[in-house]
């Protein structure tokens, strides 16, 4: 398994096209959640993903402190196709993620899928919030805090 890092201006217009089919295929057809995906956080965003046979069936953006969060950066849009969600590429999309935005920073705020919480928990995020929607689906907040931070 190969992890790809690219900012927006990196990526080919193969990989963008891919990456954002991925997201429509599963965020707005199988999840049937109609919302803005293009929200021009990409621009300022790090791309992770793997590929297989050069497509992109995983995939997680990583945010700097500012830019959706006034106090913390973030990562999400968390999302594999179907066929390859037991093969542990985003466990290690999030862990590569996490340890790129620990470089500079001290938190991390997600919104997390409330089905998923007992997945962000194992890599140490904790509940912040009551449930509250995104989109039609119901979502925590949850922070992780760099081991060591005073922040």
């Amino acid at each position: 398994m190969q992890i790809h890092q690219k900012k927006f201006s990196k990526l080919t217009t193969t990989e963008l096209y891919q990456l954002l089919k991925l997201r429509s295929d599963v965020f707005v057809v199988e999840q049937t959640a109609i919302y803005q995906d293009l929200d021009d956080l990409d621009y300022q965003a790090t791309h992770f993903f793997i590929k297989e046979q050069d497509t992109i069936v995983s995939y997680v953006r990583t945010m700097p402190y500012g830019v959706k969060f006034d106090d913390a950066s973030s990562l999400g849009r968390v999302v594999s196709y179907p066929n390859v969600r037991n093969k542990g590429y985003s466990k290690a999309l999030i862990k590569a993620a996490i340890a790129h935005l620990f470089q500079s920073e001290t938190i991390i705020r997600i919104e997390g899928q409330s089905y998923l919480r007992k997945f962000y928990e194992s890599f140490g995020f904790e509940v912040i919030s009551d449930i509250y929607l995104v989109d039609g689906i119901d979502h925590y907040a949850m922070e992780l805090r760099k081991k060591g931070s005073s922040t």
